[in-house]
């Protein structure tokens, strides 16, 4: 049998080998962190870089004179980093009349919390890469030229959002329930565009919620239903649709802070809910020239805190309870075109001393309203 004898190298050499391991392993790493340091904010800086490549019009030269590879990103105008990372946090460009297009580069910067291109002529499409930009907290594309693009559904992965707005953008198709997973959202504005569809009951989950603006569009269908309570909600703006049925008695119930709801110029049918008084902060109540009937409800009287009241062009009948005469802040008490509203103007109504627009026209009221008051525009 064969004796194979192991030689082992001198101790002298292995603690050599040893040294010149973990000498280059140290070296490696420390080169390899620091590149991959300088390759995020290389990362930033080309995100940006492609952003200003795919500006056609820059009519004072805002991008031109400020964004330069030669200096820092974090010194760019419009740009804020991060003191922790130094990375981009912010990108705000807003109101500077730029004109082109979004790269899909812009989804590459990962620690972007607030984005705004507002009030600039920026078209074609939202790349679906700006999905990646999950610690968005702000988003605002107003009055930009998007035409004719469908709402993108990635919205709802931006999960940490609590500012959506996207005014004037002409967005066509229907708003995604996705919206729905933004349990953070705080304002979402959609108004001016061209959707369509019912509104998502989604949206109604976000507790969160307190601003809803969607006026201007073309939805059609029912107010959503509201099974849960929003204590945050203060304004609903769904004017200027096509929404029709009725306003279900149920659904102010839940909105106990709400300060504002417009409703007007949709096609509203059925009587005003009572349940409206739940509502006590309400301010602002506008459900004017849509197809609502019967009484205007006396409950009404206890929205002590009431500024304006449009109820014109409607199928309301009856007479103006007297219980209005309580609402004591209020300023504009419309009601015009209401044909079958009937009777003598409470006394009480003079009394309402704030009062500087009053719109009794084209209905079947008798008599006058007496007061001191110094109205400024008083249609009876």
């Amino acid at each position: 049998m064969a004796i194979y004898q192991l030689s082992w190298p001198p101790m002298e050499k292995y603690l050599s080998l040893c040294i010149l391991f973990i000498a280059f392993t140290v070296q490696f790493s420390t080169f390899s962190f620091v590149s991959a340091k300088r390759t995020n904010i290389f990362t930033d800086e080309q995100a940006l870089l492609a952003l200003k490549a795919h500006i056609t019009h820059d009519p004072t030269n805002f991008l031109a004179s400020n964004w330069s590879a030669s200096t820092s990103i974090c010194e760019w105008s419009g740009i804020t980093c991060g003191a922790r990372h130094h990375r981009v946090t912010a990108l705000d460009i807003s109101y500077l009349n730029l004109t082109g297009t979004i790269p899909p580069q812009l989804g590459n910067l990962p620690f972007l919390s607030y984005l705004s291109i507002r009030n600039n002529s920026f078209h074609g499409t939202l790349p679906d890469e700006l999905a990646q930009l999950r610690r968005l907290e702000y988003l605002d594309f107003s009055f930009n030229n998007f035409i004719n693009l469908e709402f993108p559904s990635w919205f709802g992965s931006l999960t940490k959002l609590r500012i959506l707005s996207l005014n004037e953008i002409t967005f066509s198709g229907t708003i995604p329930q996705s919206l729905g997973n933004l349990s953070s959202l705080q304002e979402l504005i959609l108004d001016y565009n061209e959707l369509s569809g019912s509104i998502p009951t989604s949206i109604f989950n976000i507790s969160s919620l307190q601003t809803l603006s969607i006026h201007a569009n073309q939805l059609s269908g029912s107010f959503p239903s509201i099974i849960f309570t929003m204590p945050s909600l203060i304004s609903i703006d769904l004017s200027d649709n096509g929404l029709s049925g009725g306003l279900s008695p149920t659904i102010f119930g839940y909105l106990p802070n709400l300060e504002a709801v417009y409703l007007n110029n949709n096609t509203f049918v059925g009587e005003i809910p009572s349940t409206l008084s739940k509502c006590r902060h309400l301010q602002y109540l506008q459900l004017a020239n849509n197809h609502l009937t019967g009484a205007i409800p006396k409950e009404i009287g206890n929205l002590t805190q009431l500024k304006s009241l449009f109820l014109g062009r409607n199928s309301l009948q009856g007479n103006i309870p007297q219980e209005l005469g309580n609402l004591a802040q209020l300023r504009i008490f419309s009601l015009p075109y209401n044909h079958l509203i009937t009777g003598a103007i409470p006394k009480e109504i003079g009394n309402l001393t704030q009062l500087k627009g009053i719109y009794f026209g084209y209905n079947q009221l008798q008599g006058m309203i007496y007061s001191t008051l110094m109205c400024y525009s008083c249609l009876i």
